[in-house]
């Protein structure tokens, strides 16, 4: 029997490892379709150094929608089209190319948190479990039936970064456990409408990851842990500039709200109900880890220092 066929669109890591696992699956990739790493996601392994080690073509930047690509994606004549974090819509005329079907794979249990960074977003809403879902596609976003899911739990302490690594691994095995049901009719597919109302997500804005002292303190660790390294971080606004909150703990020293204080376990940074013990600070292109400096930095901006007694 001839190996199934495909055309893969991916980026990310989570894109690279459902790669690895189509290709483990026995699956004949035609052609990959990515973007150009950036110089601040060199934290991953990118879809096309896997491809190019495989001999398969990859294509940079497309403009996937073009009347280019449709041609050169009917002339492959492939047998699936999937789309591994891809950050284009793929219109209709597309999706109908493949024989057995287009295909998406999306960082959430769907039908909640349709549509962008749900892996970021899911932290800042403070959920306790998500997943990832192999779904057919239509001209609609994280729309179409349900072929595959797998749930993942959410530590206290998760952050974009670990939880990434998780719907890595839980894609790849995710796509190579659902290749033989695909290629045969016989995988389950569920209606998203069975399955409870939607939600959804746009995209993450820079404004999304401020930080205000009107935050609980379970507010604002999610959103610091939602864009903790490698992502840009959560920040801080004052009258004398911004700064970046890139790690920080919740602490049961308490910390009046828009207040630091210096303790014997670090620098506190006080929010409406609690105070966060801080443990990496940027600005001014600098990264401060020790607490005297994150001090200093801190009065330089204009923050009031809380005494011991406050």
């Amino acid at each position: 029997m001839s190996k199934p066929t495909a055309v893969v669109c991916a980026y990310s890591s989570v894109g690279t490892a459902a790669l690895e696992g189509l290709l483990e699956a026995g699956v004949e990739v035609h052609a990959l379709y990515t973007y150009a790493q950036g110089a601040d996601e060199q934290w991953f392994t990118p879809p096309a150094a896997v491809a190019q080690a495989q001999g398969i073509p990859v294509h940079m930047a497309p403009v996937f929608n073009a009347d280019a690509v449709y041609e050169a994606l009917r002339a492959h004549r492939p047998d699936f089209l999937f789309s591994f974090y891809f950050r284009e819509m793929i219109q209709a005329r597309v999706l109908e190319i493949p024989r057995l079907g287009a295909y998406n794979l999306h960082g959430s249990l769907l039908p909640k948190y349709r549509g962008r960074a749900p892996i970021n977003w899911v932290l800042v809403k403070g959920e306790t479990e998500t997943g990832i879902t192999l779904h057919a596609m239509t001209p609609k976003p994280d729309d179409g039936f349900i072929v595959a899911q797998a749930r993942l739990s959410i530590a206290w302490d998760e952050t974009a970064m670990s939880l990434t690594d998780q719907a890595a691994a839980a894609g790849r095995e995710l796509v190579r456990e659902a290749l033989p049901g695909l290629v045969d009719g016989s995988i389950r597919r569920i209606d998203q409408k069975t399955l409870g109302p939607s939600t959804y997500f746009g995209g993450r804005k820079p404004a999304d990851s401020r930080l205000d002292f009107a935050m609980t303190l379970q507010e604002a660790f999610n959103q610091i842990r939602a864009v903790a390294d490698p992502w840009p971080n959560a920040f801080l606004e004052t009258a004398s500039g911004t700064v970046k909150v890139a790690w920080a703990l919740p602490s049961a020293e308490p910390c009046p709200p828009g207040c630091f204080r210096a303790t014997q376990e670090g620098l506190l940074l006080g929010f409406s109900d609690g105070a966060l013990r801080i443990h990496t600070l940027k600005a001014r292109g600098l990264r401060l880890e020790r607490p005297s400096e994150q001090a200093e930095l801190l009065r330089g901006l204009g923050l009031a220092e809380a005494g011991l007694g406050s």
